[in-house]
């Protein structure tokens, strides 16, 4: 039975038994707990809580899911995996174990011609929790299980949550029996790889709080309601009724690893370690599919660094395979046909999901190319030490510069026998980390403890948000939370966390920045700093109290300032048009995968492969301006997320919506710009004003940036482009139209005189050679030259001088030649030394490292090194040569 089949056949059983039908969720979710969804209920979760009304008392979905905290262990076993599909059923205070049980064994053991799953009743065990005499008494009502396979267990193996504060309760797990060739006898206490975990039924009754593991946390009460939550693991259900041994095999992977295998020569089951690196690549190229299809792109934190890693594991096992072309191409499509059928819009957004994932190996390729060298040379260089460990230092520099995941490094050096300092690796991430993070850190401050906020939730419900209806409303403060603390009042030069009960201010979010605005009262105003949402339903503003003292249950005006708010509903308008334009110049894979707009000012990533040519830009500026003055109605209206995807409206990739509600954003006529969107936008077209591109770069590999302009920032803009070439103009003594031509003619003449100067700056350093050579001073029989070079020599002019001056000596007697000089405040040191005082046990590294404090490279002929202020030469020198007067007398 196909994956798909066994899919259907589960969601069909369940809408038969009056369940709704849910599509599965993005796997990125709004919840912060989390970095992808990792199971069935993630979706439901505001539900199970109570915080939010379920529109249906039971759903079914089949949900994609990415757990990564095994990733290591992918491939060396049978049963990891990354990506893998859940199929749950859900009841939200309606039934409840009976209920859950008796649909799981019709399911399960009703016949496929009728259509069930069509296990046999006699191979099925299953588990309780320790005291749940409740659920055992039901398995041997409905299924008549006798009692010795009904085992129970405890809290660590049947009490589920999911790792986090939320949700919880007792389980009940049913395993299928797959015979004595797969171990010994005794049910799942004994042997759960002869016993096969199939579904989970979970007994959501409870409420967990915080902390660790499986077992270590405090039970904080029983839910609103009582309700049920299970997870069928698609691929499991599958491999079962497939007839192969695990996940790698089933009709949705299998042959991936088989068109692997074909591309590398070799054969699947024939050596181990082939078939890691095969199950390896079958599982990451399926799990990148799907996570680029959800909106993630590569990049080095969070999301993006887990679909990085899994697509440079998937590249880097064919290379190990002896595969060195890109894979992707000829694995990717594969994928994409297998899973397809049930996530059709993989289809559809092939061309995007590709260009990502194909940009990523080829910059991956050439990662490998460069740092490769690198840290076979760091390898090398900690083995001739007698060193065991690659420093953390040579691991960042790997990661910085040639942009080496950590995982690689660990990989590659183990190969070669070495461990990494990872604590070494890890500190020095984390200063970069903070200081990348001090800016951001000091313009917002952190919202306070989540549960605080849970409580005003819980006490007033959510937030009366009229953003979009109006600028200014009459509110009453419900909160004021300073620090991780309510507080009763806040008085002048305070900033404190405050909510209302309804507001007009935008909150951040979508990309657009939060609205600025004032809140006043009788006595006292405050200016609004930011508003955030960061709990669902709840608005918070942070504020600064700029005269008087707020209370609690004061009664407010919350106001927008207009201005502010006008410009940001232009930028925001003017990124869905931009988005449009791009569409309609490059083409419908040019789609969006983020935005950032501010009043006046928005930028838009999108994917696509390359620089945009300098025509390319001018037409999506000219089809965005034309479309500006077409002065296109802009609409906004709310239907089902079915719905909107029917009539052709774009997702942002990234962003996870409400199925049942989502605001639908068009401008202009037919699908000329259709998103889903949240954000406020103006009315017309033609109330955005001039538009101008501003600025085009790469934002890593196949996704690029524009940046661009509108309203009177545009103007602005362009009053300046005008200042300046006027100016420019005024300065050449040049008509406006010629100023170009004049600039390009006076730069090629100053790049040829500065080459000019260069060569003659060169040939006067080198004239100097014999001269120094013929005055070498003797040290105990080594002849040794110091000098130093005008300030502003280049680098490679003072190494052909380290060298013309070698060239000059005794060649039979040990000479060591020693230059130093300084660009811009920083100096450099090149030793070069003759062959005899090589033979005599001299070192031009040594000298060099020794002179330096450990700092620079090279070989024993030739050596150089830097890091040191310009005005420490003579020092450096001072040092080198008492090293070469030492080491030349023994």
């Amino acid at each position: 039975m196909r994956t798909a089949e066994i899919r259907r056949r589960f969601l069909d059983h369940f809408v038969q038994r009056g369940h709704t039908e849910v599509p599965s969720a993005s796997l990125i979710l709004d919840d912060p707990n989390l970095l992808f969804v990792n199971a069935g209920m993630v979706q439901f979760k505001p539900y199970f809580l109570g915080q939010q009304t379920p529109p249906y008392t039971r759903a079914t979905s089949v949900q994609k899911c990415i757990r990564t905290g095994d990733i290591d262990e992918v491939g060396k076993t049978t049963r990891h995996g990354t990506f893998f599909q859940m199929n749950g059923n859900f009841s939200f205070g309606d039934y409840f174990k009976e209920g859950a049980i008796e649909h799981a064994w019709e399911l399960i053991t009703g016949s496929q011609d009728a259509g069930g799953l069509g296990f046999d009743p006699d191979r099925i065990w299953v588990t309780v929790y320790l005291d749940d005499d409740e659920a055992s008494d039901l398995w041997k009502k409905i299924a008549g299980l006798p009692e010795e396979r009904i085992q129970r267990r405890g809290k660590a193996d049947n009490f589920w949550s999911m790792g986090i504060p939320g949700p919880c309760g007792p389980c009940s797990e049913i395993y299928i029996d797959r015979g004595a060739e797969y171990g010994p006898d005794g049910g799942p206490v004994v042997d759960e790889d002869r016993f096969l975990e199939i579904w989970n039924l979970v007994f959501m009754q409870y409420e967990r709080g915080e902390g660790s593991g499986k077992e270590d946390y405090e039970i904080l009460g029983e839910l609103p309601a009582r309700n049920i939550d299970t997870g069928m693991g698609l691929e499991r259900a599958a491999y079962l009724l497939q007839g192969v041994d695990n996940l790698y095999e089933i009709d949705e992977v299998y042959p991936v690893l088989q068109r692997a295998a074909e591309l590398a020569g070799c054969t699947y089951g024939k050596d181990h370690t082939n078939d890691v690196h095969l199950r390896v690549i079958a599982d990451h190229v399926r799990s990148g599919l799907m996570l680029i299809g959800d909106g993630v792109s590569p990049g080095n934190e969070g999301r993006g660094y887990v679909l990085r890693r899994l697509l440079r594991r998937s590249v880097r096992a064919m290379r190990l395979l002896g595969y060195d072309k890109p894979a992707l191409p000829e694995l990717l499509p594969i994928s994409k046909d297998l899973m397809k059928a049930s996530y059709p819009e993989l289809e559809t957004g092939f061309d995007r999901i590709s260009q990502i994932a194909y940009g990523e190996e080829d910059a991956f390729r050439r990662t490998l190319a460069a740092g490769t060298t690198i840290l076979d040379t760091a390898v090398e260089t900690t083995k001739k030490a007698g060193g065991k460990q690659l420093s953390g230092g040579d691991a960042f520099k790997l990661h910085d510069t040639y942009g080496f995941p950590i995982d690689l490094t660990l990989e590659m050096a183990e190969e070669q026998g070495l461990k990494v300092d990872e604590d070494g690796f890890r500190r020095l991430m984390t200063e970069q980390r903070e200081r990348a993070r001090a800016d951001a850190r000091a313009k917002k401050t952190g919202h306070a403890d989540t549960s605080l906020l849970r409580a005003v939730l819980d006490q007033h419900g959510p937030t009366d948000w009229q953003a979009y209806t109006t600028l200014e409303t009459e509110s009453k403060v419900l909160a004021l939370i300073s620090g991780a603390d309510g507080v009763p009042a806040a008085g002048q030069g305070e900033i404190v966390q405050l909510i209302l009960d309804r507001t007009p201010l935008y909150a951040e979010s979508g990309g657009q920045n939060a609205d600025a605005g004032v809140i006043e009262w009788d006595g006292g105003s405050a200016e609004v700093l930011d508003v955030q949402r960061p709990l669902r339903g709840l608005v918070v503003h942070q504020v600064r109290i700029t005269d008087g003292e707020l209370t609690v249950d004061a009664a407010v005006r919350a106001k927008v300032d207009p201005e502010w708010r006008l410009g940001a509903c232009q930028a925001h308008s003017g990124t869905h048009v931009m988005h449009a334009a791009l569409r309609q110049v490059l083409g419908p894979s040019a789609l969006q995968s983020g935005s950032y707009n501010r009043p006046g000012y928005l930028r838009l990533d999108f994917a696509w492969k390359g620089a945009l040519d300098q025509r390319s830009r001018h037409d999506i500026e000219d089809v965005a301006n034309l479309a500006v003055r077409r002065d296109l109605p802009v609409s906004a209206t709310y239907m089902p997320l079915t719905e909107a995807r029917e009539i052709g409206a774009i997702a942002l990739f990234g962003e996870t919506y409400n199925p049942e509600k989502v605001r639908v954003v068009q401008i202009g006529p037919g699908q000329w710009s259709i998103e889903l969107c949240g954000g406020t936008h103006v009315q017309s077209s033609s109330q955005i004003g001039p538009l101008v591109l501003t600025g085009e770069s790469s934002v890593g590999s196949s996704s690029r940036r524009v940046e661009a302009v509108v309203g009177i920032e545009a103007f602005r803009y362009l009053a300046k482009e005008r200042d300046l070439v006027s100016q420019l103009a005024e300065i050449l003594k040049s008509p406006r139209d010629n100023v170009a031509d004049r600039v390009e003619s006076m730069v090629t003449r100053l790049r040829d005189a500065e080459k000019e100067l260069a060569r003659m700056r060169a040939a006067a350093v080198l004239s100097s050679a014999g001269e120094l050579a013929s005055g070498a001073e003797d040290l105990d029989g080594v002849a040794y030259v110091a000098t130093e070079t005008p300030e502003g020599t280049g680098g490679g002019d003072i190494r052909k001088l380290a060298q013309e001056i070698r060239g000059r000596l005794d060649p039979g007697r040990p000479g060591v030649v020693a230059v130093a000089g300084a660009t811009d405040g920083k100096a450099s040191l090149v030793v070069a030394i003759t062959k005899a005082a090589k033979d005599s046990g001299l070192s031009a590294a040594d000298l060099v490292r020794g002179a330096l404090g450990g700092k620079g490279g090279g070989n024993a002929d030739l050596a150089q090194g830097g890091g040191v202020a310009a005005d420490q030469l003579r020092p450096v020198l001072d040092s080198l040569r008492q090293l070469a007067a030492a080491r030349g007398a023994t």
